[in-house]
């Protein structure tokens, strides 16, 4: 029977419950008394220099009561990347500075330069447009393809990078020789050019921040819409603002979504702040709709070359790829680390595949910062092989069921070193795969072709099987690739004296439901209702460090180290027990609850020995401290690994290019699942971002830099009707190895193995209809791509 409690059941959200009755608290709900609005003034060219800002007309007007420039932070630090990337030949990358506020140029079409405060956000905008009439800002040609940007040394993002190059680099360099050789010698090579189409993140909830300064103090308090408050901590006050570390207080409540978008620190955090210190009161701002479209950072936008060398029946000999990925006019802080280290060792996908090969250029460009967006380089990775496995097909005449079964690692050969680096410690493909033609009912596939037809569709079938890497991790290995920041996490586990239970944690939820999935393993392990179990999460004044949430780690690392710190509990508590048992601490044993004497009847509840450490009257006071409190950090051994197989059916309208997702299978391996139900929705929302990737999402620039979809009249976000009902299955688990609660991780999953389940059954309808000359259609597989691919 299903459980209903603990690890395993598939609780309804506890979280929901406020959500749904509108009593969730976000950063733009709170009005703080004396607090005054700030507008940021953003540049509406794409590369400028800016001549002169004239604020005195602005300053005049009804209620304002600071204009900040440029100018004001021209000494303060800039908002760096979180990884140093070295190009190929060992020289490090370019890093130009990240300022607050632009000065001596913008770079971007939405590159705040300035910024209003006033008394109210009607009066604030007001002035701000005053003020950008006031500004004189010469335009200079913007760079905007990536191709032109290298090729083109004139137009410079930046006036000491010349070729608008930030880093070239390559992994694992010793492995070209070899691959270059394997590729020669190879009896078939696949070649196949693609683009990773730019994302917007539109979460629900804009950003926003709050900045409060206490003088009698000298204490600061951010309040901000963040993913990670401890990082936005760190970079605010050891790169940007030289803020004591203990002064500085983040506070991220209810966070409405954040896809990756939210991971980074931003300008207008350390603008609050600074404005509210000279004001002497709360400085708040949130963004329009628009402001998010031009100056969140964006996702993707990668243009690759990806060649697959194999044999004739299909055994994969060597993949080498060369990809130019834009990081947009300035680094962000996952920027660089994106479409290296998160994308180029997952290039070998789930196969054995003996050479591997992989260069990366990244590009300065003026347009808003690419970082990374939900998957973060292993979408990127899964899409280009995913497409040429199936372009290999396509030439060879082969089954792409049998060529992945071909090549797909087999259980016997775990723990598997890559030959890009990484150890998969535990997986089962074939099983994902079997599960997904057997959900997905492969075998009925002709006759659904056949019915279709009559109704004039062509249908496809697509094939995607994928890794990821997450739960980032060691922290000394990712320091010497190039990380700044360690890569662990921690938890506090409170008993109070009554028995119930706070813990505090350094993962974040905007979605993920950590208020239910967390409490459900504390009440596993120490036999106590779900009910009784408080998270707190999303304060560094409570927590004693984290590193939030994205990359699917909350459980796998933060969760680790919750467990941990449930270990140590239980420990003290047998301690606290034996004294009270009188009996040896070797023999007390822990279950359900209960302490007991091994062997007799014995026992006394948790609850007891809870209120036993509060209240010492029968406690060894002579050996332990009152209390029953923990902390405990985690740093993996290793990232984890899910996996899975996806299959998806389309109808395309030939004589209209308008492609339908009519089904969709999902089988994944995530470890040890804690709340299935939470699961399937984290697939669901993966697979739904990723069907928009692959047929209507765009972030389209013109020459001149100038974002043509900057609204959601522009910009085509996926709606209910564009997915399908979708049939998921995690049921082929292999736990991971490493972390204490086999768990694999699950967030990002559905959006890194849909887009090229997708493209490739687009591909496959129009090759089952006799329109054998395409073999391949950019995202978004729009209407109009498929006409014009299908009309030549």
């Amino acid at each position: 029977m299903p459980k209903d409690t603990g690890i395993g059941a598939s609780t309804k959200r506890r979280e929901d419950l406020r959500f749904l009755t509108g009593r969730g608290v976000y950063t733009d709900d709170l009005s703080l008394f004396g607090q005054a609005h700030a507008v940021m003034v953003r540049s509406s060219v794409a590369h400028g220099r800016i001549v002169s800002i004239d604020t005195a007309a602005a300053e005049a007007m009804p209620g304002v009561l600071a204009v900040f420039t440029g100018e004001d932070f021209k000494d303060v630090g800039g908002n760096p990347a979180g990884w140093l990337i070295n190009s190929r030949d060992g020289t490090p990358m370019r890093e130009p500075k990240r300022p607050v506020l632009a000065h001596g140029k913008v770079r971007h079409v939405g590159d705040a330069y300035a910024a209003v405060i006033a008394e109210t956000y009607a009066q604030a905008k007001d002035a701000a447009q005053v003020l950008a009439d006031a500004t004189v800002i010469e335009e200079l040609p913007a760079v905007v393809d990536m191709r032109a940007a290298v090729a083109n040394a004139a137009n410079r993002v930046h006036d000491e990078i010349p070729d608008n190059l930030c880093f070239d680099w390559g992994w694992i360099e010793d492995n070209r020789a070899a691959v270059d050789a394997a590729m020669k010698a190879a009896p078939h090579v696949v070649t196949l050019e693609l683009t990773n189409n730019r994302l917007v993140p539109n979460a629900m909830e804009p950003r926003a921040s709050i900045g409060e300064y206490f003088p009698g103090t000298g204490d600061y308090k951010l309040t901000t819409t963040s993913q990670n408050p401890h990082l936005t901590r760190l970079l605010v006050c050891a790169f940007v603002m030289g803020i004591p570390e203990n002064k500085l207080q983040v506070v991220a409540p209810d966070v409405g979504g954040g896809f990756g978008s939210k991971i980074y620190h931003y300008g207008e955090e350390a603008l609050v702040l600074a404005a509210a210190k000279r004001l002497g009161r709360p400085v708040r701002w949130t963004a329009e709709r628009t402001e998010s479209f031009l100056s969140d950072a964006h996702g993707r936008d990668h243009v690759t070359k990806i060649e697959l060398g194999c044999t004739k029946e299909g055994d994969i000999l060597a993949i080498r790829t060369e990809t130019l990925a834009n990081v947009g006019a300035y680094l962000s802080n996952f920027s660089t680390a994106t479409p290296t280290f998160l994308h180029g060792t997952l290039m070998a996908g789930p196969y054995k595949v003996p050479h591997v090969y992989v260069n990366v250029k990244t590009v300065f460009t003026n347009t808003a910062p690419v970082d990374a967006y939900r998957g973060a380089g292993r979408p990127e990775a899964t899409y280009s092989i995913e497409r040429a496995v199936d372009k290999m097909c396509r030439e060879l005449n082969l089954d792409p069921f049998e060529v992945r079964r071909r090549n797909l690692l087999t259980p016997d050969q775990f723990p598997y070193t890559t030959p890009v680096g990484l150890v998969y410690d535990t997986g089962n493909y074939q099983a994902t795969l079997d599960k997904a033609i057997e959900l997905a009912d492969v075998s009925g596939f002709e006759a659904r072709v056949a019915e279709s037809a009559k109704r004039g569709k062509l249908r496809g079938m697509g094939l995607s099987t994928w890794i990821e890497a997450c739960g980032i991790a060691p922290s000394h290995l990712v320091g010497v690739l190039g990380s700044r920041v360690g890569l662990y996490d921690a938890a506090t586990v409170r008993v109070n004296a009554t028995g119930t239970i706070s813990v505090m944690t350094g993962a974040h939820s905007h979605g993920q439901g950590h208020e239910t999935v967390f409490p459900q393993i504390v009440a596993e392990k120490l036999g106590i209702p779900e009910s009784s179990v408080e998270i707190v999460h999303g304060d560094t004044a409570k927590i004693p460090f984290g590193m939030g949430s994205y990359g699917s780690r909350s459980l796998a690392v933060a969760g680790s180290a919750m467990d941990r710190a449930l270990d140590k509990i239980i420990a003290k508590g047998k301690k606290i027990a034996a004294h009270m048992l009188e009996a040896a601490e070797g023999d007390i044993t822990f279950a359900d609850g209960k302490f007991s004497v091994a062997g007799t009847d014995k026992a006394k509840s948790f609850g007891e020995i809870a209120f036993s450490a509060y209240v010492p009257h029968n406690y060894p006071l002579e050996t332990l401290e009152p209390g029953l409190e923990e902390t405990a950090f985690y740093d993996p051994a290793n990232f984890t690994y899910p996996a899975g197989a996806y299959i998806c059916e389309v109808e395309v309208d030939a004589e209209t290019g308008k492609v339908d997702v009519v089904a969709f299978t999902a089988a994944d391996d995530f470890g040890n699942v804690m709340n299935p139900l939470i699961v399937e929705g984290q697939v669901h929302g993966g697979v739904g971002q990723g069907i928009g990737q692959a047929l209507c999402e765009n972030t389209s620039y013109d020459e001149n830099g100038q974002l043509l979809t900057g609204s959601y009249m522009d910009y085509a976000m996926p709606r209910a009707d564009d997915v399908p009902f979708y049939t998921v299955d995690h049921s082929c688990a292999t736990p991971c190895t490493h972390n204490p609660l086999g768990v694999k991780g699950c967030g990002e999953a559905g959006a890194i193995g849909s887009p090229p389940a997708v493209v490739n059954a687009v591909i496959d309808a129009l090759h089952r209809g006799g329109i054998t000359h395409v073999a391949h259609i950019d995202m978004p597989v729009s209407p109009n791509r498929v006409w014009q691919a299908i009309n030549g």
